[in-house]
């Protein structure tokens, strides 16, 4: 005898979604992983030097020495005796030359305090450093 189907039984005959889904993410995260990407750049250009301009500005340039044991202080090599009079001779050379380019000398093991409290004196009087250089220690044998 043939039976019918019953009304509950229409469930059985949906097709189940999911997997189609699941494959159509994989294909989908897939193609988006492998798609070339144009990566963009930016080209930059660099400026050359001649060797007599870095010269020029060597001879302009005075160094401030940051010293590991005291004075902790020196222009030029020259040790200066304490903060106060270290503080006036900079502000002497400034005034007499404005266009004085400075170079901060630090050795490497100076006290940080010292480079602050230098640093905020010449933000402080509009000095301008163009460059600050570490002194590698000396090894001792």
């Amino acid at each position: 005898m043939i039976r019918s189907q019953r009304a509950n039984d229409q469930q059985s005959f949906q097709v189940d979604l999911t997997p189609l889904l699941d494959i159509i993410f994989i294909v989908m995260v897939f193609l988006m992983l492998s798609a070339n990407i144009k990566l963009q750049s930016l080209e930059v250009d660099l400026p050359t030097t001649d060797s007599s301009a870095s010269q020029v500005v060597d001879d302009k340039a005075i160094t401030i020495n940051l010293l590991h044991q005291a004075p902790h202080w020196a222009i030029d090599g020259a040790a200066q005796a304490d903060w106060p009079t270290f503080q006036q001779k900079l502000i002497k050379i400034t005034q007499e030359k404005p266009a004085t380019q400075w170079v901060i000398a630090a050795d490497k093991t100076a006290d940080v305090q010292y480079m602050v409290q230098l640093l905020g004196f010449l933000q402080q009087h509009n000095i301008q450093a163009t460059q600050i250089l570490i002194e590698e220690e000396s090894s001792i044998n």
